[in-house]
């Protein structure tokens, strides 16, 4: 068994090492641009969003990202720790903080313009029994192919979580990124992607056959999200769906980022986290993926009912109540 604090029971003699998790990704300004024409600056950037998830579900994860040693990087540091987010000692840079314009739309849907640079030391990444990565820093070189390395090398000892998190408007060769989620999908155990992103990475092709061949190529687990219309997912044992909750919608930012987050924190509730879980995690029973996905999507509206990335605490999520989609 991994290390980390021993948590358990004398009366049930059931001990287990607190699973050790590893998020590496950008961390960024979220600058949003509504349509009514208002304007607010906040934290963000997709895998600090995931960060920021499991910290409030209690996670205690470590963050390795890239942050200038500026204001916007002091507000993006702050923003994670108050929330139990470990940011790296290796992610201060000499660089300014990267930004992100989210367009903002009538429906609250959201479209991105970026300033940003993505380089990181991951020799300075910690120990693990969760990796996850995903968007900007798995295409954006020089810092995607250091990922890549860091997820072949992870292998051995963690569960590897992955969500593309495409974003078009940074992809100069759309070959060349479309190379790299492939070979991503394939180191992976859970993929979590949308259906804007696999339209976007095979436009001609149904989410549902893209699935399967992405799970034929190594996940124990695809999940795919189609925003209000729920999301299903793809094991060795069948597919399960679950509907999104119905909810008003302010605004999308960072409701992907969420369900990713409640995702992995729902398979450490279930003990399916880590290298020597591997075998339970392709074994999982349709009937409790299919929980851990109600969670998610609950998590998810939470976030959308509220402006910006604002995913709910354990205590919120455990006392929400959503009708069904």
């Amino acid at each position: 068994m991994s290390g980390g604090a021993v948590t358990g029971t004398a009366a049930t003699g059931t001990y287990r090492a607190e699973r050790r998790v590893l998020v590496v990704g950008e961390a960024l300004i979220d600058l949003v641009q509504r349509a009514d024409g208002s304007r607010d600056e906040a934290p963000g950037g997709s895998p600090a969003n995931v960060a920021l998830t499991l910290g409030r579900l209690g996670r205690h994860p470590q963050l390795l990202t890239s942050l200038g040693e500026d204001d916007r990087g002091h507000a993006v540091r702050t923003w994670l720790e108050d929330s139990g987010v470990q940011v790296s000692a290796g992610s201060a840079t000499g660089a300014h903080t990267s930004t992100a314009t989210a367009l903002l739309d009538d429906a609250g849907a959201a479209t991105y313009e970026f300033d940003l640079a993505w380089a990181v030391d991951v020799a300075l990444a910690g120990p693990a029994d969760v990796l996850h990565i995903g968007s900007i820093a798995t295409v954006l070189e020089p810092g995607a192919s250091d990922v890549a390395r860091l997820v072949e090398a992870r292998r051995a000892t963690a569960t590897i979580t992955f969500d593309p998190n495409i974003r078009p408007a940074l992809i100069d060769d759309a070959a060349a990124a479309r190379s790299r989620v492939e070979q991503l999908v394939g180191l992976a155990d859970v993929v979590k992607v949308s259906d804007e992103d696999l339209l976007w990475l095979h436009p001609d092709r149904e989410l549902a056959d893209v699935a399967a061949s992405w799970l034929a190529a190594g996940p124990a687990v695809v999940v795919v999200t189609q925003g209000g219309q729920g999301a299903f997912a793809l094991t060795a044992q069948g597919r399960v769906w679950t509907s999104a909750p119905r909810v008003t919608v302010v605004d999308t930012v960072g409701a992907g980022d969420t369900f990713m987050g409640a995702l992995i924190d729902g398979l450490i509730d279930a003990d399916l986290i880590g290298a020597d879980r591997r075998q339970a995690l392709r074994d999982v029973p349709p009937g409790l993926l299919d929980g851990i996905m109600r969670r998610s999507a609950a998590a998810a509206a939470v976030t959308v009912s509220r402006p910006g990335a604002d995913p709910p605490t354990r205590a919120e999520l455990a006392a929400v109540k959503f009708a069904a989609g």
